[in-house]
């Protein structure tokens, strides 16, 4: 039985002699214990003017054998990395079978200083620590793109955003085939109002990630929203459409931005003048349960109001006096209007 692979990443070895090395037991491992069943081929994945290994996006049907000979490859090779990380999936009819991230373990400064400080990130109050510790992994690897971009994280958290978009950008600039630095970049722009900017960034996001991974989806609602904010309507809807029509499983980030979505999307269509199916959206909006980051039900009764309204349909009075009664201020001005 075959599958779908996908291989996405890239590892840094820091010398020329560690490279080399590593490039060797690829070599001699490939064909006294594999026999050359492995899904990447050693002339495609190590780029010696860099000393990395790098796979942009490797997409191939494959045995379970192929699938876990690679796997085991990749993660003797991770032992010798110096950063970097490695993303594995095997898809069966777009359900994931096997998923595996590599990456460098091991007691090198640089490794420990980086694990450590991506640990730290993820506790409130240890900004301070993370930066330290990130800074460390950066000073002993220059080249450390995932430091950077965590780095860029904690900079943002600490509204430190000129900084935030130098480390960003510095990720980038060491791998832009990574979707994260993108995205983190995309977040300090909407923050500074720099929506064109913004677009870019998460235009490179969507492309250097994959719909099984939640960044790109987190992305392609961001993005529509920045089309939102520039009136670019006709841009905005299909970004919302894709998001809308994934079914995300409660324990996905994006899962809590459902109601979000669908009131953006009837927003998108209500201003292209598709009033039908605006309200259809705004009626499933009304029947998420909003979560924490999201919208009150004021906002898609008043725009369902609008929305009917616009098509000379009765009912917008109605839902301008809930939304009104649920304190939207526009829609008590409109009441007001319309009654005078």
């Amino acid at each position: 039985m075959t599958y779908k692979t996908i291989f996405s990443g890239q590892l840094e070895f820091g010398t020329e002699r560690s490279f080399e090395r590593v490039q060797q037991m690829f070599e001699h491992r490939s064909e006294n214990y594999y026999r050359q069943i492995l899904l990447v081929k050693q002339e495609e994945i190590f780029k010696p003017e860099s000393w990395t290994l790098e796979i942009p996006r490797h997409i191939a049907m494959a045995t379970e054998k192929e699938w876990r000979n690679t796997i085991n490859m990749l993660e003797f090779i991770v032992q010798y990395a110096i950063a970097g990380g490695l993303s594995a999936w095997m898809v069966e009819e777009g359900k994931v079978i096997d998923h595996r991230h590599i990456e460098p373990k091991g007691d090198k400064a640089a490794v420990q200083a980086f694990l450590r400080g991506r640990e730290l990130v993820k506790e409130s109050g240890k900004e301070e620590e993370a930066m330290k510790a990130l800074s460390r992994a950066i000073d002993k690897f220059a080249r450390h793109a995932k430091a950077y971009e965590r780095r860029g994280f904690v900079n943002y958290q600490l509204h430190n955003f000129k900084d935030a978009l130098y480390d960003y950008s510095k990720s980038i600039d060491i791998n832009p085939e990574a979707a994260e630095p993108y995205l983190g970049r995309a977040i300090v722009k909407i923050t500074l109002e720099d929506y064109e900017g913004a677009i870019q960034d998460l235009a490179a996001a969507i492309k250097g990630s994959i719909p099984l991974q939640s960044m790109y989806w987190q992305a392609r609602r961001l993005k529509g929203e920045c089309h939102l904010k520039l009136e670019e309507f006709d841009k905005a809807a299909p970004e919302f459409k894709f998001f809308t029509q994934r079914k995300f499983t409660p324990d996905d980030p994006n899962y809590r931005w459902r109601k979000r979505a669908l009131f953006n999307y009837g927003r998108a269509l209500m201003e292209t003048g598709k009033y039908a199916e605006s309200i259809a959206l705004f009626d499933e909006s009304l029947m998420v349960d909003s979560g924490e980051e999201d919208i009150a039900d004021a906002e898609p009764l008043l725009y369902r109001g609008l929305a009917l309204k616009k098509a000379g349909k009765i009912g917008f009075r109605k839902d301008w006096e809930e939304a009104a009664n649920r304190g939207s201020k526009r829609a008590a001005e409109l009441l007001e209007q319309a009654a005078a």
